[in-house]
């Protein structure tokens, strides 16, 4: 009784939130034309020199492990509840169903998830350890939150390594020998082990995972390297699962603050920090995905309208979102 209640209430909450959020408050078309015909955005759209793009200095992992040292406070948390709106896959799949979050953060994906079903497992990860830890702290603390044996974290930078062995939903690769750092998912403790998790004496690996989320994580990495970032990512999706996917669209607001110097390619940006932020069209996503052989169910533009509360001023936010499936029969 308890779990069905968990999960009325989860579903309340996701209603709830539906009611609030919209996802097109305008067109993407005329957002388009109105950049396009703005002389200020023109070196937005002129192709990117090679040589230009030879001389800027590589993203770094390490200017996201310091950004997130920057912002480890609770009030940088921002709870994702439209997730269970746009994704409602995620409320209606079964109850033994296995997510991994892919760039974590601080939580804010992995709350509403591990609300929504008092028996769903959420595997999440990241490259900073810091981030890791406060995520534990957060999402441990939440109220409503029960992660008793269903959430773990692990540090892995995802642009540049494989997932470790005991995650597969194929026979482990040398029997679990690839231990990867774990923040085991306990409000008693942040402690780094290097343990495999959640694994019975009989078991190799936890069979493979039905949810692969990525949410504002393929943007922050180059666009050369993300069609091996997803083909790691495929190769622990069991056959039928799904891949959750939403980040920036092309003429997002952040996009077109971006000065002519903090050009480092096409539709590629790197912050004063460091950290970097590509821009997809639909497109540029299709191909990716399907280079990657996923089917893809859903692609679309979201437009919303943020207002700043501050000062009243109106923000068009554009995001891509998409659903993909791994097919059956690999």
């Amino acid at each position: 009784m308890e779990g069905g209640g968990q999960r009325d209430s989860g579903k309340r909450a996701a209603e709830a939130e539906a009611e609030e959020y919209h996802c097109h408050d305008f067109e993407w078309e005329d957002l388009r034309a109105e950049v396009e015909a703005n002389p200020a955005f023109s070196y937005h759209l002129t192709p990117f020199p090679t040589t230009a793009a030879t001389s800027q200095p590589p993203p770094s992992s390490e200017a996201w492990r310091s950004f997130h040292r920057r912002h480890t406070s609770g009030k940088f948390f921002k709870e994702r509840r439209y997730l269970l709106k746009e994704f409602p896959e995620l409320l209606n799949s079964k109850d033994s169903a296995k997510v991994l979050e892919v760039g974590c953060g601080n939580g804010s994906t992995v709350v509403p998830i591990l609300r929504s079903s008092p028996s769903m497992t959420v595997y999440a990860c990241d490259c900073s350890k810091e981030t890791l830890e406060k995520a534990n702290e957060i999402v441990c603390n939440t109220k409503g939150v029960h992660v008793k044996d269903r959430f773990c974290l692990f540090l892995l930078d995802v642009s540049k390594e494989t997932f470790p062995d005991w995650l597969f939903c194929k026979s482990c690769r040398n029997s679990c020998a690839n231990d990867v750092d774990l923040v085991l998912g306990s409000s008693n403790s942040s402690m780094i082990e290097k343990l495999p998790v959640f694994l019975r004496d009989d078991q190799c690996c936890v069979g493979g995972i039905d949810f692969i989320t990525m949410i504002f994580t393929l943007s922050a990495i180059p666009f050369d390297i993300m069609p091996a970032t997803l083909e790691r990512c495929v190769s622990v999706l069991k056959p039928g699962g799904l891949v959750l996917f939403r980040d920036y669209g092309l003429y997002d607001m952040t996009m077109l603050r971006f000065l002519p110097h903090q050009r480092v390619g096409f539709r590629e940006y790197m912050r004063s920090d460091g950290t970097f932020s590509y821009f997809f069209t639909l497109d540029a996503v299709r191909e990716l995905f399907r280079a990657s052989v996923l089917v893809e169910l859903n692609l679309e533009y979201c437009c919303v309208i943020s207002v700043n509360r501050k000062n009243g001023k109106k923000m068009q936010r554009v995001w891509v979102h998409g659903k993909f499936q791994k097919p059956k029969s690999c």
